[in-house]
């Protein structure tokens, strides 16, 4: 053991809080980027502007201000509102037919009896992650005839 009460070759402790010596040293450098970068675009604002007007088409128009604009990056606007629709709905698609256990992305093909859950066949608890044996499946059938013949009167 060393003095910071770490085996020695083992990960620093982490401090109160869950902040270690390295996060501390990224999140410092992460701000002092930020800082700078604002710093430039700030002192260059007039180049960066012309930059942006001239590559975007606001500048040198052709009848109206705009019109380049519009005739050419600001066409894009709407193939780029459609690609976004599409992304958000495979997302929900996909949200929708996967594992509902957190962090899973496989799709879920199995429902968890009494609940509203679809799970895949790794975290459902009566689907063998193996595949199944023929004795499995007559012993899940002979379980499903048993509960039917049960709940009959």
């Amino acid at each position: 053991m060393t003095q910071a009460g770490t085996v020695e070759g083992s990960a620093p402790a982490a401090e109160p809080g869950g902040t270690t010596p390295a996060r501390k040293i990224g999140l410092g450098l992460f701000l002092v980027i930020c800082v700078v970068g604002l710093a430039l675009l700030i002192a260059f604002f007039a180049a960066v502007r012309h930059w942006l007007a001239l590559h975007t088409g606001i500048l040198h128009g052709g009848p109206d201000l705009y019109y380049n604009f519009w005739s050419g990056f600001g066409s894009d606007l709407g193939e780029a509102t459609l690609i976004t629709a599409v992304g958000v709905g495979v997302y929900t698609g996909v949200r929708k037919v996967n594992c509902h256990t957190k962090g899973c992305w496989r799709i879920g093909h199995h429902t968890l009896e009494g609940t509203p859950y679809i799970l895949c066949r790794k975290h459902h608890p009566y689907v063998p992650t193996r595949g199944a044996s023929h004795a499995h499946i007559l012993e899940q059938h002979r379980r499903f005839k048993e509960s039917i013949g049960a709940r009959e009167p």
